[in-house]
């Protein structure tokens, strides 16, 4: 267990886009389970739904660049 956590302080990044890109893609299996998809077709949206989880993560942390480099500054 403190290897878990240890990496997810260590990269926390990574550590948000695998929890919004597994629920999203557990509420997609869930709502579209009765639509008749392909397995390719499968495939492809829960692909592209894990990308769009790692893009709201990467845009989220937009923010974090900025105070880092603040703080940067204000203790150097």
């Amino acid at each position: 267990m403190t290897t878990i956590k240890n990496w997810v302080v260590n990269h926390p990044n990574l550590a948000a886009w695998f929890v919004l890109a597994l629920g999203m893609d557990i509420l997609l299996v869930i709502e579209a389970r009765d639509v008749g998809l392909e397995p390719s077709q499968w495939f492809w949206l829960l692909l592209i739904t894990t990308l769009v989880a790692g893009a709201c993560i990467w845009i989220v942390g937009w923010g974090d660049d900025d105070e880092e480099m603040a703080d940067e500054g204000a203790n150097g």
